[in-house]
């Protein structure tokens, strides 16, 4: 269990992108961290884009980057929700503040530029958002994967082990 004691929170919002939210949930849960479903408070519950319901553990109010290890932000349409809770913003500012990773996919880049914590940063999206990520000041690559000090950013499902694995290795730092 190479993360009993890491306390992971990941961001849900309707119509997030299903393996992007479940992957991680289950891969961070087998490695032995506890992970909460962290939604902005506008359902109890959020249904991804292929009708997976994800039932929240914890309100974003509830959640603070001293209480927390790390964050995934997923993708699918439910970062263009996520991005407009100051309370989502003010946790991913926090969080980077202190250098505490942040796994960041697909779409999850706009809550990134949103929060402004991209200028300077080399990142990867999915490649709809490349201008999104660009005009927020980030460097932005076609990559697999890429990490840039605390963030781990990738562009689509497919990436989700190269991603996962990352993110990981920076969680046990």
């Amino acid at each position: 269990m190479e993360l009993k004691t890491k306390k992971i929170a990941v961001l849900v919002e309707h119509h997030y992108q299903d393996l992007e939210v479940w992957y991680p949930v289950f891969r961070l849960r087998e490695a032995g961290a506890k992970v909460w479903l962290v939604g902005t408070g506008s359902a109890e519950s959020y249904t991804g884009k292929y009708g997976y319901p994800a039932a929240v553990d914890k309100p974003i109010e509830k959640i603070k980057s001293t209480l927390i290890h790390g964050l995934v932000i997923p993708g699918g349409w439910a970062p263009d929700r996520l991005r407009m809770s100051e309370a989502v913003l003010a946790l991913v500012r926090d969080m980077n503040r202190a250098k505490k990773p942040i796994a960041c996919i697909c779409h999850g880049g706009w809550v990134l530029a949103s929060a402004g914590v991209v200028r300077g940063r080399t990142v990867t999206s999915y490649e709809a958002i490349k201008d999104d990520l660009i005009n927020a000041g980030a460097n932005w690559q076609d990559k697999e994967t890429v990490v840039d000090g605390n963030l781990v950013t990738a562009r689509k499902p497919d990436d989700l082990p190269a991603f996962m694995r990352e993110f990981i290795q920076l969680l046990q730092k």
